[in-house]
C-alpha cells in the first residue's frame, strides 16, 4: 500500500503474564502485515511477566517467527524491563527513584503499569505510535485470512483529522477539529464479556444489575444507571466481521477496548495510565482524555476475539480476579470526578499545538484524592450482601473480602495519589527513556531482538 509520507517506526506490543505461544505467532503475522502493507518498521515488543517455564516457551515461539524485513522483535522479561527502568529513572534525576520504579514495575498485576512500560520502551526505540494487543485474545478471519486492526491504526494515526478522512468509511468529524492529530484508533471485541462477571448474570440478573451499577457515578439517575448496566463489558457482541467500517470523529469510547488500540506518541508521551495494582480497567484513562480534549479518533470494526483463561474462574484465580473487579469499583470514587473535570475543561486540555496539558490532569487527580469514602463503604456493603445472596464461591469471596475492607479503601486513595505523581514525572521519564535508548535493555541476556 502506498503512503504519502515517509515510512515510520512503530511499536506493536504484547504484555503478558501467562502462556500465550499462539498469540505470539498471531501477532508476529500482524507485524509482518504492517511492514509489508504499510512500509513501516515494526518493533514487536513482548513484555513478559510469566513464569520461567512459560517464558522459555515464549522464547522458543519468538525464535520460530519467520524472518521478515523491517520486523524486529524484542522479548523482555521483568529483569530486562527493570534494568531499562532503572537506567531511565536514574537519567531523569527525579526524586524518589525507588517509588517510581515500584509504580512502573510493581510486585503485582497492573494493567496500567505494564502499558506504561511499553510507552517508555516505545520512546526508547524511537517509535511514532504504539499498538497494543492482549494475550487472551485473537483475530477474526475473513475468507480464511486474519483481520488485523493495525490496518486502520496505520491509515490514520498521527495524521490530521482532515488528512485521515480519506481513509475511513464515514467521516463524522466536525471541521473545527480537522487540524488536530488523530491520537487514537481502536476497535472493540467479540465473544465473552470483557470483565468476567457473566456467571453472575446467569445466576441472578438482579444481583448482576446491582453489582455492575456500582461503577456508575452516584449522581446518575436510575435510567442512566440502567443504560450503563446494559452496555457494560459487552463490546461488539458476537457479530462476525464481513466488511470494513470505520468512523472518524470525537470517539464513542464505549466501543473501544484496550486489547485493540493504537495511540499516537503525542498522546502517550504526555500522559501515562494509572499504575494501580490489582484493578481491572485501570488502563482506559487515555480514552477519556481523547474524548474530552477533544481529539479526533477512528473507531473501526476489526474487532478482536476475546476469550477467558481458565484460572479466572476457579480457586485462587477466581478470588484474585474478583478482587480486581472490586478494586475497579472502588477506583470510581476518584475517577468519575476526574472524568467530569476533563469534560468541563474540554478544549482547555490542549495547548495551541493541540497537545495535552498534562499538568491540568495531574491537578484533577490531586484534588480528588481526599474524597469522602462513604460511597466506597456503600459499594463494599453492596458487594458483600449481593455476593452472599449468590452463595457458593461468591459467598466465600465475601468472607475473604470482609477483613480487607480498610486496606482496600486506603489503596484506592493511594492509587490516585500515585497517578498524580506519575503524571508529574512523566515528561522527564519519556525524555530520559529516549536518551538512554535500547542499549539500556539490550545485552542484558534477558531481552533479545532480531
Amino acid at each position: 500500500m502506498s503512503r504519502d509520507r515517509a515510512p515510520r517506526r512503530i511499536c506493536l506490543t504484547l504484555p503478558t503474564n501467562r502462556a500465550c505461544t499462539t498469540t505470539i505467532a498471531d501477532i508476529g503475522e500482524e507485524a509482518a502485515y504492517a511492514a509489508r502493507e504499510f512500509g513501516v518498521e515494526v518493533r514487536l515488543l513482548i513484555l513478559d511477566s510469566s513464569d520461567p517455564s512459560s517464558f522459555a516457551e515464549h522464547t522458543k515461539a519468538v525464535r520460530e517467527l519467520p524472518i521478515v524485513p523491517d520486523v524486529i522483535v524484542h522479548h523482555l522479561d521483568e529483569a530486562a524491563q527493570r534494568e531499562f527502568l532503572r537506567a531511565a529513572i536514574g537519567h531523569a534525576g527525579l526524586p524518589g527513584p525507588g517509588r517510581l520504579l515500584d509504580l512502573m514495575l510493581p510486585d503485582a498485576v497492573s494493567y496500567g503499569a505494564c502499558t506504561n512500560r511499553a510507552f517508555l520502551l516505545a520512546a526508547a526505540l524511537g517509535c511514532d505510535s504504539i499498538h497494543r494487543r492482549d494475550s487472551d485474545s485473537g483475530y477474526q478471519t475473513l475468507d480464511g485470512e486474519p483481520v488485523f486492526p493495525i490496518h486502520h491504526e496505520l491509515l490514520s494515526l498521527g495524521r490530521t483529522g482532515a488528512e485521515a478522512a480519506a481513509g475511513v468509511t464515514e467521516n463524522a468529524l466536525d471541521q473545527a477539529h480537522g487540524g488536530k492529530p488523530v491520537s487514537m484508533v481502536g476497535g472493540s471485541f467479540v465473544g465473552e464479556l470483557s470483565v468476567d462477571v457473566s456467571e453472575i448474570k446467569e445466576l441472578d440478573p438482579a444481583v448482576y444489575h446491582d453489582v455492575v451499577s456500582l461503577w456508575a457515578p452516584p449522581e446518575w439517575s436510575a435510567e442512566e444507571i440502567g443504560e450503563l448496566v446494559q452496555e457494560s463489558f459487552v463490546g461488539a457482541g458476537t457479530e462476525p466481521f464481513t466488511a470494513d467500517r470505520s468512523v472518524l470523529d470525537v470517539p464513542d469510547i464505549w466501543r473501544l477496548d484496550m486489547c485493540n488500540i493504537g495511540f499516537d506518541r503525542e498522546l502517550y508521551e504526555r500522559v501515562p495510565l494509572p499504575p494501580a495494582t490489582d484493578t481491572i480497567g485501570s488502563d482506559y484513562f487515555l480514552l477519556h482524555v481523547v474524548r474530552h480534549a477533544p481529539l479526533p479518533a477512528v473507531v473501526h470494526n476489526r474487532h478482536i476475539v476475546n476469550y477467558y483463561t481458565a484460572e479466572r474462574r476457579t480457586g485462587a484465580g477466581f478470588i484474585a480476579y474478583q478482587l480486581r473487579f472490586v478494586k475497579f469499583l472502588l477506583s470510581m470514587l476518584y475517577f468519575h470526578p476526574v472524568y467530569f473535570d476533563l469534560e468541563a475543561a474540554g478544549p482547555a486540555l490542549l495547548d495551541e499545538r493541540h497537545r495535552v496539558r498534562a499538568g491540568e490532569i495531574a491537578g484533577f487527580a490531586r484534588r480528588v484524592a481526599g474524597a469522602d469514602r462513604a460511597e466506597n463503604l456503600r459499594r463494599l456493603d453492596v458487594v458483600d450482601q449481593r455476593y452472599r445472596q449468590l452463595g457458593g464461591k461468591y459467598a466465600e469471596f465475601a468472607d475473604h473480602l470482609r477483613p480487607l475492607r480498610d486496606r482496600l479503601l486506603d489503596e484506592a486513595q493511594a492509587d490516585i495519589e500515585s497517578f498524580a505523581l506519575l503524571i508529574e514525572a512523566w515528561a522527564p521519564l519519556v525524555a530520559a527513556s529516549r536518551a538512554v535508548g535500547p542499549a539500556a535493555f539490550e545485552g542484558t541476556g534477558a531481552g533479545h531482538g532480531r
